[in-house]
């Protein structure tokens, strides 16, 4: 059975309404469109207004998250501040984009409630468009996302590289359309990855070739995102908005190539100084003598006199300048001195420090003394 209900919510058209012979009919219609004109104007400016703003609110919250992947791919440890940072901006425009979803639904209810005119009860019957929607995945884990990530790059590794080393538009869409697996977030990882590597090689200048690849990939990844398909159905039409030399996309493209070569400097240098601390904790380490000191720490922090000594490496300067320091300050210099390995005490001291545990120095300082006495004494 045909439902009618749907034509009990059309508004009269102008030229159907019986109106009193003193009133200009012409004038009245004409004022009846016009302010039904400008109330669908308005709420088609209202509609338009809050697309553009769930728009921009996912634009943000894409770009956000590329930059949250970004650190989770280079080396979260070190941007483990800015990482939380980043995933607390994600949650708020999260919650954003959801009220702004929120407000289009209630507007589009609103929008099915209004009663039909004559400017809205006639449409185009032959137009139509057709979108390869992707289909919603399920969240990988991260140890899938890994253990995917690695057998990806295990296969098409050169392919990547050699992608990352192309330089004209042609060329890269020439390639990725005969190898148009090579259209995912795994090359894009891979290639941020690479990025990192060539900086702190210091191959600046191809970096930023690489660099530049990397950005025609994750804009690629990007636009996918955006019309809901999968990437291999979308690359060539970035490739064609590019090539148009469209200003305002050019620049989009060039701020981001520019902001992500000095996310690359910035996760280069970190990198640099982290493998610089556990290189010198290493030397030092293996520096460490047999009680738990550093020679060199220990050296610089004696008294010149004393450095001079280990300096010339001579053991009469060192036996004449004990004797005359102050005992208790010459034992615990010489004690540090032994446990970090820079003087090694000879087998009587070693034989006096097993039998009194902390006692090499003390039997050293008091070797020293008597030798200095018997010189004293043969002299006298």
């Amino acid at each position: 059975m045909v439902d009618y209900s749907v034509w009990d919510h059309i508004e009269v058209s102008d030229d159907e309404d019986e109106t009193h012979p003193n009133i200009d009919t012409a004038s009245l219609f004409r004022w009846r469109h016009q302010a039904r004109v400008e109330r669908m104007e308005q709420f088609q400016k209202e509609k338009e207004e809050l697309d553009k703003g769930c728009r921009e609110c996912k634009r943000k919250l894409a770009e956000c998250q590329k930059k949250m992947k970004e650190l989770e791919v280079g080396d979260p440890e070190s941007g483990k501040g800015e990482l939380e940072k980043l995933q607390a901006e994600a949650q708020q425009l999260r919650n954003e984009e959801k009220s702004w979803e929120n407000k289009l639904e209630e507007l589009k209810k609103k929008e099915k409630n209004m009663p039909w005119n004559v400017d809205t009860l006639s449409k185009d019957g032959f137009s139509k468009s057709v979108f390869n929607v992707k289909p919603e995945e399920k969240e990988e884990t991260e140890e899938q996302k890994e253990k995917k990530h690695k057998t990806f790059v295990e296969r098409y590794e050169k392919q990547i590289k050699h992608f990352g080393m192309l330089r004209r538009w042609d060329d890269s869409q020439k390639y990725l359309s005969d190898n148009p697996h090579l259209v995912c977030e795994e090359t894009a990882n891979y290639l941020v990855i690479w990025c990192i590597d060539l900086e702190v090689e210091e191959k600046h200048a191809l970096m930023e070739q690489v660099a530049h690849q990397t950005i025609v990939m994750q804009f690629i990844l990007e636009l996918a995102k955006s019309l809901k398909v999968d990437p291999r159905a979308c690359f060539r039409q970035f490739f064609t908005k590019i090539k148009t030399a469209d200003q305002q996309y050019m620049e989009g493209f060039n701020d981001e190539l520019e902001a992500f070569k000095e996310r690359v400097r910035g996760r280069a240098k970190v990198r640099i100084e982290k493998a610089m601390k556990e290189y010198e904790e290493e030397e030092r380490q293996k520096r460490l003598g047999p009680g738990g000191l550093d020679p060199v720490e220990v050296y610089e922090s004696l008294p010149p006199e004393l450095q001079k000594c280990f300096d010339v490496k001579d053991v009469q300067m060192l036996q004449d300048t004990i004797s005359k320091m102050d005992p208790t300050e010459a034992k615990y210099h010489m004690q540090r001195c032994i446990d970090s390995g820079l003087w090694v005490p000879n087998a009587k001291a070693g034989e006096a420090a097993e039998k009194g545990g902390g006692g090499g120095s003390e039997a050293l300082y008091e070797e020293i003394k008597k030798e200095n006495g018997d010189e004293e004494k043969g002299t006298a």
